[in-house]
């Protein structure tokens, strides 16, 4: 009998702090002002169900998730103060402006996902080379890969793998297409890509830089990113956390270089003596999961959590 899929959550609390960081939000009075938060990852709900147990009687948690099987476990949470979107978090954008006084983004896959061969996002085990976070819409790795060309499949695994062997991959991808037909299956695209990468890093698994690269290529997981981020300058008040955590070097990239762009005064050289542009995110902190957590969940070991605080217009 197969174990039920579970998932630890990474960074809970110091997220959940970091959001919150009203120490008094558990006891607020009832004529303090509602707040409303948004977790836009919802996942298996592990920072949801830790806010909600943190808000006040009239706060309320909106949370974003794109995967049905995240609403599935969303169902089971029947507090009136929280509600999902089946939408991904690029749809941030849509709620009001300055209404929200936290914004959280835990980036990436949860484990239930990686550990469902149905899904196709890993190559430990055989399923079909899915990889969607939303299987109701959107086309499969599978699909795309039938009728990509090869340089259009090298650009993805090279710039979303950071994989040094792109071209070689995906010639070896276009010639498996030519002779056998297109792939359908995760064990089918890993042997391929070990079969073709002769050398790897210690310990990492040759198929990991390329799956990682189809997965986000699929999903547009960085365009997404950078559209929600966007997003949460205009829907946080000022005060208001933006809380970001990621677990690979191109997400992390992209909030450290959008925050430090929104966190500087930008003077115009061609006016000097004008007022500089007003800064519109204050830098708060960075953090890494401790040793012990990442002792007791090794897939933490990648994690890091950016927190920046909107600051009046």
């Amino acid at each position: 009998m197969q174990s039920p899929l579970t998932h630890t959550t990474v960074l809970l609390n110091e997220a959940v702090d970091a959001l919150l960081f009203n120490p008094d939000a558990s006891t607020q009075t009832l004529d303090a002002a509602p707040q409303v938060y948004v977790d836009a990852t919802f996942g298996r709900g592990g920072h949801s169900r830790l806010i909600l147990s943190r808000l006040g009687p009239g706060d309320r948690l909106i949370a974003f998730d794109k995967d049905t099987a995240a609403l599935a476990e969303a169902a089971t949470i029947l507090d009136p103060r929280f509600s999902i979107r089946h939408q991904g978090f690029s749809h941030l954008g849509e709620l009001p402006e300055a209404s929200v006084a936290g914004v959280l983004l835990d980036l990436g896959i949860s484990s239930p996902q990686i550990d469902n061969p149905a899904r196709g996002f890993s190559f430990r085990f055989e399923g079909p080379l899915d990889m969607r976070m939303d299987t109701t819409r959107g086309i499969s790795v599978a699909q795309w890969l039938a009728n990509a060309e090869a340089d259009k499949i090298a650009e993805v695994i090279r710039d979303y793998g950071e994989e040094r062997f792109a071209g070689p991959i995906a010639k070896a991808i276009v010639a498996r297409r030519q002779e056998r037909g297109p792939m359908s299956s995760t064990t089918e695209l890993a042997q391929l890509v070990a079969d073709t990468v002769k050398t790897r890093e210690a310990g990492q698994n040759p198929a990991t830089r390329t799956f990682q690269a189809f997965r986000i290529f699929i999903n547009a997981e960085l365009e997404e990113l950078q559209q929600a981020l966007a997003a949460s300058l205009k829907v946080l008040q000022p005060g208001g956390r933006l809380v970001v955590i990621s677990f690979h070097s191109l997400e992390d990239r992209i909030a450290k270089q959008f925050i430090a762009q929104h966190s500087r005064e930008v003077y115009d050289r061609r006016t000097p003596f004008a007022p500089p542009k007003v800064m519109l995110l204050k830098a708060l902190s960075r953090c890494k999961p401790s040793a012990t957590e990442v002792s007791l969940n090794p897939r933490a070991r990648s994690a890091i959590m950016r927190v920046a605080q909107r600051t009046p217009a």
